[in-house]
């Protein structure tokens, strides 16, 4: 039988390419992998350790930071990630999706040169209905002036472009748990092996095919979508009859890191576009927590990952809470959605978008 890599061994592999890496990097990657194998291990339990969805009884409030109601396990896995990687001495700071500033190392433990941000639950609205839900996560360099004065570091130091990420990855606890990652040479994909307790590399090399007949895209939301999303899902759901010539088929999970799988192993293309539904949020999605992790991972497999009217890695941080909207998936329809971006004025806007009118002509 075919030897597989453990992932400890994988991340060797890969430091060989840097003979003076001094191993920090490393031992961080296999921290955030403990904390995920801890989560998955508490999902797993379910209602049988009292952990799905209720809110959690031992924070004062149950809405962080986004607006949103926190669940017990949202709670649970932050822990998890502060508190088997703060020990460490690699990083210098985080941030999460679920607290309001960055996460301070303690002045008792050793300071490292590495930022660690996280979303420790993605989609755990679907706990309660057994649905796949995951962690994602990305590791940047801390700015210099952190690394040699070990002060506090302060958000600010987190604004930085997703195209400066070091690392990026997510853990997928569904049917079988998956640790998916790239340090910036290709995406490799491990599934943990329950008996050894160790993430086995199953997928060496993923890539997502440039064209595919699949979107995601949050329906309900039709009547606030801008133009060029308009036209595009139009097109789709016109099928072989309409301007696209061929069958689409729509999918929508509510967990983005579910969605990212899918396409990561299948291709596809994945929406939450910015949209009239509240102007005051240029997106849903979280920009440091959930776009750019996921959005390098994208990119490392072949596809393309954009805010439909710019690639989302090339887009400066403002805040740390920062919304977006969010273009993912096989290269070929991401491109042609930036393209309807940049020619609105080619659509009729009708009221109705999934009834608009149709050219005769197919491009």
């Amino acid at each position: 039988t075919r030897r597989r890599f453990t992932l400890t061994q994988y991340l060797i592999e890969q430091r060989r390419r840097f003979p003076t890496a001094s191993g920090d990097f490393n031992a961080l990657l296999l921290d955030v992998a403990l904390a995920c194998k801890a989560i998955a291990r508490t999902v797993a339990f379910g209602d049988l350790g009292s952990m799905l969805g209720q809110p959690a009884p031992e924070v004062t409030t149950t809405v962080n930071v986004q607006g949103e109601e926190q669940k017990k396990l949202d709670v649970i896995s932050n822990e998890y990630f502060t508190q088997m990687t703060e020990w460490g001495g690699h990083l210098a700071g985080m941030a999460s999706e679920e607290m309001d500033h960055p996460y301070q190392i303690p002045a008792t433990l050793q300071r490292g040169k590495y930022l660690l941000v996280f979303d420790p639950l993605d989609g755990s609205s679907n706990i309660d209905v057994n649905v796949t839900v995951g962690s994602i996560f990305s590791v940047l360099r801390a700015p210099q002036d952190v690394i040699d004065s070990g002060r506090d570091v302060v958000e600010a130091d987190f604004l930085q472009p997703g195209a400066q990420q070091l690392a990026a990855g997510y853990a997928l606890y569904g049917p079988t748990t998956m640790l998916v990652l790239t340090v910036g040479s290709g995406v490799a994909g491990f599934t943990l092996d329950p008996n050894l307790g160790q993430f086995m590399l199953t997928h060496p090399n993923l890539q997502i095919p440039e064209d595919t007949h699949e979107f995601a895209i949050n329906a309900s939301n039709s009547r606030f979508w801008e133009a060029p999303v308009k036209r595009y899902v139009d097109e789709c759901l016109a099928g072989k009859t309409g301007a696209r010539g061929k069958d689409f088929n729509m999918r929508w999970i509510a967990s983005m890191v579910a969605e990212a799988h899918r396409i990561l192993m299948r291709g596809g293309v994945f929406l939450y576009p910015r949209d009239t539904k509240d102007a005051s949020k240029h997106g849903r999605l979280r920009l440091l927590y959930e776009a750019n992790p996921v959005g390098m991972i994208i990119e490392q497999a072949g596809g393309r990952a954009s805010t439909g009217r710019e690639p989302v890695l090339s887009v400066k941080p403002t805040e740390l809470h920062q919304r977006i909207g969010f273009v993912f998936g096989s290269k070929n329809e991401v491109e042609r959605i930036e393209r309807y971006h940049r020619e609105p004025g080619a659509y009729k806007d009708d009221a109705n978008p999934l009834f608009a009118e149709r050219s005769l002509f197919r491009d």
